[in-house]
């Protein structure tokens, strides 16, 4: 066996490890994802778990606590609510901020996903990949689909284009790509919910931010110096050789090297 691979194989074992230790039901109420899982309802849960991946930069605390209260405004029914709301229910949002995200940005939220369930009885149908796309990270057209989509309402606010981001714009899609992860990734871990099947795990790409950018260099996961669409996709292509169907499990491996060991 040559060198190279032997180190692939000593590579997986160690972050197969960490998979199966931070990819556990432990992992949930100190993260974002927790947010979704309050609810069972397939709407509900993709709306919260938008919501949430939107609003995850900060301390994961706060993060948490701000995914709350603006689900208590929506009367903890977020499907419903944006489908059957009345132009008075949107005074109560008119004071939420978090961080750079303020009360515009939500309102234009609110009604552009309402446009899109009134379209779709699922978000997934905005994310997927164009039919023809045989490139090897079809999802990057979903992205761009759902950027383009989400965006289409006349007058949007400048300002909220900051919070959606797009390959489209060499931006890695960090929140975006965790998302994805959420919805698409099925196992029996109780993590992820798999609940869209019209992706496959395969098509993801691995959410790269700050920590797991950090972990994967020392990993020797990436090499281009820097942080954007296409060092996302070189560091899925290298997951791919360690688990082609599901690469982005990784990402709990690589976050969970990052934060909670410091690695």
């Amino acid at each position: 066996m040559s060198k190279r691979n032997q180190w692939l194989l000593n590579l997986k074992d160690f972050l197969d490890e960490k998979v199966e230790k931070y990819n556990s039901p432990s992992f949930i109420e100190l993260d974002p994802i927790s947010v979704p899982h309050r609810f069972t309802k397939k709407q509900d849960i993709e709306i919260a778990g938008f919501f949430a991946a939107t609003l995850a930069w900060g301390q994961r605390v706060t993060v948490i606590n701000k995914c709350n209260e603006l689900l208590a405004m929506m009367d903890e029914a977020p499907h419903d609510f944006l489908l059957n709301h009345h132009e008075s229910d949107l005074t109560r949002f008119l004071k939420f901020k978090h961080r750079t995200f303020n009360a515009t940005d939500l309102l234009y939220f609110i009604e552009s996903l309402a446009q899109c369930y009134r379209k779709y009885e699922s978000l997934e149908y905005a994310f997927l990949p164009c039919q023809d796309d045989s490139s090897e990270f079809p999802i990057k057209s979903g992205l761009i689909r759902f950027h383009s989509e989400f965006f289409s309402l006349p007058d949007y606010p400048k300002r909220t284009l900051k919070h959606v981001s797009t390959p489209e714009h060499k931006s890695a899609c960090k929140r975006l790509n965790m998302y994805l992860r959420w919805m698409v990734r099925q196992d029996n871990k109780g993590v992820d919910f798999g609940i869209w099947k019209r992706i496959s795990p395969s098509q993801l790409v691995c959410p790269c931010d700050v920590h797991v950018e950090r972990v994967a260099r020392k990993l020797k996961l990436i090499k281009s110096k820097q942080l954007n669409w296409q060092t996302a996709e070189e560091l899925t292509r290298n997951l791919r050789r360690l688990d082609p169907a599901d690469p982005v499990k990784y990402d709990f491996a690589l976050f969970g090297l990052g934060i909670a060991e410091r690695f």
